[in-house]
This record gives structure tokens, sequence and C-alpha cells, in this order.
């Protein structure tokens, strides 16, 4: 194959649209696969990091009961280009709805934690973050294994977040001043 070619058969990749990326994926058992502005990702799905999602979960449900909307890793595009994600966990509103494609809206999501992976741990406090700003996403969390911290980010604003709070493993994320209204405890979040 000539560069031409190359660029060519790039071009074509670059015209894709979500839809199509996702078709052509074979994502094997045990992986978990998102397109980060426009480039495929894949990682494993570890037990430390279930293990931290089910706490998130939990927590959500004793607030806001068995039937409250929340989802893991369910696919919702975000703003920018080709960013199709799937949080480890997210809140919507009680009254979202699919699109007419079926897909649920980001305008509907008032809260993400993401669990940090160290092969995609850039996403989460980079082009993640940023997309979640511009959606304005209330409230998104970072839990991460391997530092044992989270990050609670809140007051979207233009393509940032204006409030950063760092929470070191073992102390409690006190959420009670944003919409959901919570504490969630970290003393039994597994470490990586």
């Amino acid at each position: 194959m000539t560069v031409l070619e190359d660029r060519i058969d790039m071009a074509d990749i670059n015209e894709q649209t979500l839809d199509e990326l996702f078709g052509q994926m074979s994502v094997p058992e045990g992986y978990k696969a998102e397109i980060v502005e426009g480039t495929i990702y894949m990682s494993p799905q570890r037990d430390v990091h279930w293990k931290t999602i089910l706490a998130i979960l939990q927590v959500l449900m004793e607030r806001f009961g068995r039937g409250v909307n929340v989802l893991s890793d369910v696919r919702i595009d975000f703003p920018g280009r080709l960013n199709g994600y799937a949080p480890d966990v997210a809140k919507l509103r009680d009254d979202a709805e699919k699109d007419t494609k079926g897909r649920w809206r980001f305008q509907d999501v008032e809260f993400i934690a993401e669990v940090i992976s160290t092969d995609t741990a850039k996403n989460d406090y980079g082009p993640k973050k940023t997309a979640y700003a511009l959606a304005e996403v209330p409230v998104y969390l970072i839990a991460d294994p391997y530092v044992g911290k989270c990050r609670l980010y809140t007051q979207p604003k233009d393509g940032d977040y204006v409030s950063d709070l760092s929470i070191t493993y073992g102390g409690d994320v006190d959420m009670t001043i944003t919409l959901l209204g919570l504490v969630l405890p970290t003393a039994e979040f597994p470490r990586g």
C-alpha cells in the first residue's frame, strides 16, 4: 500500500459515524469498548473496577431507591468529535427518555462516575472530563484505585469544572450540596 492509499483509508475512517464504528467492532468477552475523540479503546473489566462500581451503585440505590434510573457500561454519545462513551456509572433524570435511535441522551445525565483503568486513565482525566463538562453533567466523580483517591468535579462551565475536590480513600465524598444530596463512603473501596 502507498502512503496516499493509507491516507485515503484514514480519511474514510474519519468520516465514519459512531454507529458505523460500533457496528464494526468485535469486543472480546470481559472487555468494555468506548470511542474517545474517534479512537477506539478496549479495556478489560477487573474485579477492583467492578467492586468500586458496585459500591457506588449501592449508595445511589440507598439514596434514590431500587428504581433509580442508573446505568453501567451503556453507550451514551457526548459532545465533541466521535465521543461514544460507556460510563462506569451514569445516573439519569427520573423522567429521562431514549432518543429516536433508542439511546439515552447526554442532556439527561445528572451524575457520572468513572473508575480508573491504568490503560485509559488519561481519557477519564482529559477528553472525557471535558466532554462531560461541555454536556453540563453536574457531578463527575473519578475513583482511582491505583492511587487510592477520588476526584469530585462539580459546577460545569465553559468545558471545564469550576470545583475540583480530591478525597483520599477512607474519607467520605460529600455530595450533599449537589443535586444528589448524598455522602459516598470510600473506606471499603478496593485498591488496585
